[in-house]
């Protein structure tokens, strides 16, 4: 079994880009492997907030940056055309000389796709939508000639160039039975939500080859710090959430991540219930991820 990998989740919400910037900056000397935004017209549960754009967020922070991978929580397939986001992920690609990776779901918030006038399809017209731009992109990278006539789409064109410079990475997230085929088809990663982790074991086979990651909203204690204060501020910000965060200093969250590695998950996406100031990537990274990825 090889060691864990960890990434920075980080909704851009309510932050300048010189605050995540900086906090891109801290999660790369303090051994994360990348960092995910979100992608939303408007932020879930605070639509008056200020935020930015995912693709280009995604690119200033790769310019910034020397080895994080760049990628997101997902991208939302319904707000690009398909020959669109080729084009985006390949100029990130080549822009990044490799560090981006494409993480692509199907919209989870269908009022917010319906107020903004992207679509009023239902789950499964989304999910077929989703499959026709995966197929896209695959034909789109590939350089030639693309010729597709789908439910969604009909395309006829000479190609694209540049093509990647090798195979970017694709990450889906899911459980559903049609997701988990996307994921078996074209996924290098498989992001398995908190409600699906007690059956890994079960879905893994419909999973394909993916490698497995999870994401956790994390209220970490680190050494030092007042244990009262950081869990009362997890559970005033976000103790109405299922499930709730992990919670602890850098052995209980170690007890916690441990058994998750030995079955399978992979990868770590870690939302800091404290928006992430740099203070708390650098502790995580020396109390955690060193002690688990050394």
């Amino acid at each position: 079994m090889g060691r864990p990998e960890f990434f920075l989740y980080l909704p851009q919400m309510r932050m300048e880009i010189d605050a995540v910037c900086e906090r891109a900056q801290a999660a790369e000397r303090s051994g994360f492997r990348g960092i995910a935004f979100m992608d939303h017209l408007a932020p879930p549960l605070a639509e008056s907030s200020p935020m930015y754009e995912a693709m280009t967020l995604a690119t200033w922070v790769a310019a910034r940056t020397t080895d994080l991978v760049v990628s997101h929580l997902v991208l939302c397939d319904a707000f690009r055309h398909p020959a669109v986001l080729a084009r985006q992920a390949v100029t990130l690609d080549h822009a990044s000389r490799g560090r981006f990776e494409l993480a692509l779901g199907w919209g989870s918030i269908a009022d917010e796709l319906s107020a903004y006038g992207v679509t009023t399809d239902g789950p499964p017209e989304r999910v077929t939508r989703l499959e026709e731009t995966l197929t896209l992109l695959r034909a789109l990278w590939a350089g030639g000639p693309v010729e597709h006539h789908g439910t969604h789409f009909d395309v006829t064109c000479a190609g694209q160039e540049p093509t990647p410079l090798g195979s970017i990475p694709i990450v889906i997230g899911g459980t559903g039975p049609r997701t988990l085929g996307l994921v078996r088809d074209h996924a290098d990663w498989w992001n398995v939500p908190i409600y699906g982790l007690d059956r890994i074991e079960e879905l893994r086979p419909s999973a394909g080859t993916a490698r497995v990651s999870t994401q956790h909203l994390v209220a970490f204690v680190p050494d030092g710090a007042d244990r009262t204060a950081t869990l009362a501020l997890a559970d005033r910000r976000f103790g109405g959430m299922a499930g709730g965060p992990l919670r602890g200093d850098a052995a209980e969250l170690i007890d916690a991540f441990g058994p998750l590695h030995e079955r399978g998950v992979d990868r770590f996406y870690v939302w800091f219930c404290d928006f992430a100031p740099p203070s708390t990537i650098e502790a995580f990274g020396a109390e955690v991820i060193a002690a688990m990825v050394g």
